[in-house]
């Protein structure tokens, strides 16, 4: 029976054993799993930032209360105690304050995770971007180099 530490895994190959085109299709597909992990992150991290925003809104009596998109009058809070919290897809739940900093917080803490997680991996891709345009660049020189020391083949073709 055969386990994972018998030999490399299907899925792993060598940069150097593929063609420039290959390479190529690498380096897109490399760069557009990065730009994903990159809109994935900016989104979490404006997640975090609203979450930490009403955290703090939760210490604030004070509030501005929008008539429309840009006219806004000052109001208080009549009951601090009791809020309702956005838990998502238009859903809203009544929390004592103290629930909703609860509630905010951890929802912080596991963005915190989430985005060190995401993190990491956009390292790990970025790592991998370098490597596979390193391996590409040293075989565009290496037929640069062969190309102009043997022309003469390319005409008998």
């Amino acid at each position: 029976m055969s386990t994972p530490s018998d030999g490399p895994t299907p899925s792993q190959i060598s940069l150097t054993d593929l063609s420039l085109e290959q390479l190529h299709k690498v380096r897109q597909q490399l760069d557009q799993e990065l730009q994903h992990l990159t809109n994935a992150f900016q989104e979490l991290r404006l997640a975090q930032v609203k979450f930490a925003a009403a955290l703090e809104s939760l210490d604030n009596k004070n509030i501005l209360i929008p008539l429309t998109s840009s006219l806004y009058v000052p109001g208080k809070i009549k009951d601090s105690e009791h809020v309702l919290v956005d838990i998502g897809t238009g859903y809203y739940v009544e929390k004592t304050t103290k629930q909703a900093k609860t509630y905010y917080n951890q929802k912080n803490l596991t963005l915190r995770s989430s985005l060190a997680t995401l993190q990491s991996q956009i390292e790990k891709k970025e790592d991998n971007m370098r490597a596979a345009m390193s391996v590409y660049n040293q075989k565009v020189a290496r037929e640069g180099a062969a190309g102009g020391a043997g022309g003469e083949g390319e005409e008998d073709r």
